[in-house]
């Protein structure tokens, strides 16, 4: 665990709506991520969920009352969100997201985030009902909330508790825990586009059977999900893997080797980075059966024959020769001499940077050490969870783009 949010003081603002059964899992993913939860509820709110449930949960006395006399000076208002980091309002409904938007302070938690300082961000998730969401009032409040800073996390399409169906519900526990551990990343490749390969290719032998490898997929979605907390818009091809995709992240997923060419070729167009994590079949087999087969009654082995795959990453820095993007990052996974072999792969790739490291010591694990090789020589990252290790080469990637502008 990365405990991401170690020491942050979150302020936890509940309004009426059922989603607020989500906030219970949300406060306890906050505290497992670290965090010092404050819960403030309105009165609405304790019809849907109890203060009791939710102090038992962050761990610390639930406020409903902008006249509460625990506050010694009775300014709950003020002294709640003082030395805060964040105020996250999880669910936000229609009629709270009217008060943020128009600045009114009727109970605890409008007043509070009225008052509170500006460098404390306001973040809300809205949850309501479809039409409700798609009301131009509501609209209306969005806009203004959004022209006022106000981070809009969601909301999610699907079913709805009334039986419908469509925008408005609340994003997921975890899917708001991301969100908010990103607000606080610093914003490194805001406005620009990254497509990333993550995981394994499947080779087909026969409908049932094929080729694969051991590759779990995991550094590349967190490469995907640091690169979207920086900021930029992510599109994620991924082979086989049994991983959620990173919230905020556009997944193609694909099988083969040739499948995921094809899939980024036609996406390529128009990105700034490329990174390619993905671990791909170097060779297809030519004479794949139709059919499953059959064990020979002598014994004898089927034989297959192979052609190699088209090499992805060359593919795409083809296009970078032309058009000057994308900037192109490569990974390599060696069973010895890796120092020696990477420097020789990126100059034979042709590619500014790339990424080093033992396969059989990362293949389904949730840590690694990595190197990065480029012109100047190789840089060691020492081992660390893959998540730490994907912010560190997303901020080294955003150097070397920077650099690369300024040299223009």
């Amino acid at each position: 665990m990365t405990m991401d949010l170690k020491d942050k003081k979150i302020v936890l603002g509940l309004s009426g709506g059922v989603a607020c059964y989500k906030a219970a899992e949300l406060c306890r993913a906050l505290t497992r991520e670290g965090a010092s939860v404050q819960v403030v509820m309105t009165e609405a709110a304790t019809h849907f969920i109890t203060a009791v449930t939710m102090q038992a949960l962050s761990g610390n006395p639930v406020h409903t009352d902008q006249w509460d006399t625990r506050i010694a000076n009775n300014m709950a208002h003020i002294d709640l969100t003082r030395g805060a980091d964040a105020i996250l309002v999880a669910p936000c409904s229609a009629d709270f997201m009217r008060k943020l938007a128009h600045g009114a302070c009727d109970d605890l938690l409008s007043t509070l985030c009225l008052a509170r300082p500006r460098a404390v961000p306001l973040l809300v998730a809205p949850a309501m009902n479809v039409e409700m969401w798609q009301n131009p009032a509501t609209q209306r409040n969005l806009a203004q909330l959004r022209a006022d800073g106000v981070a809009i996390f969601g909301p999610a399409a699907g079913e709805q508790a009334c039986g419908e169906v469509g925008l408005g519900r609340m994003l997921e526990p975890l899917d708001l825990l991301e969100e908010l551990i990103a607000a606080f990343q610093p914003k490194l490749l805001a406005g620009r586009r990254v497509l990333i390969t993550a995981g394994p290719t499947f080779e087909a032998i026969d409908p049932v059977r094929g080729i694969t490898n051991l590759s779990s997929g995991k550094m590349g979605y967190a490469i995907a999900r640091a690169a979207r907390e920086a900021g930029a818009d992510v599109t994620l091809v991924s082979g086989p893997t049994a991983l959620p995709t990173p919230h905020g992240v556009r997944r193609t997923d694909v099988q083969s080797a040739q499948q995921m060419h094809d899939a980024v070729m036609a996406a390529v167009g128009g990105q700034h980075v490329f990174i390619g994590v993905a671990a791909v079949a170097d060779w297809r087999v030519v004479n794949a059966s139709d059919q499953k087969m059959k064990k020979q009654e002598d014994g004898a082995a089927p034989v297959l024959q192979f052609e190699q795959n088209a090499d992805i990453l060359a593919c795409v820095a083809a296009t970078t020769s032309l058009s000057g993007w994308p900037y192109c990052v490569g990974f390599a996974a060696e069973t010895e001499n890796l120092v020696e072999y990477g420097a020789i792969k990126r100059e034979k790739k042709g590619i500014p940077l790339l990424v080093g490291n033992i396969g059989h010591h990362t293949f389904g694990q949730d840590d690694n050490t990595v190197i990065l090789f480029d012109e100047t020589g190789h840089t060691v990252l020492p081992r660390a969870d893959k998540l730490t290790l994907a912010r560190q080469l997303i901020s080294e990637i955003a150097k070397r783009l920077e650099q690369r502008s300024l040299l223009k």
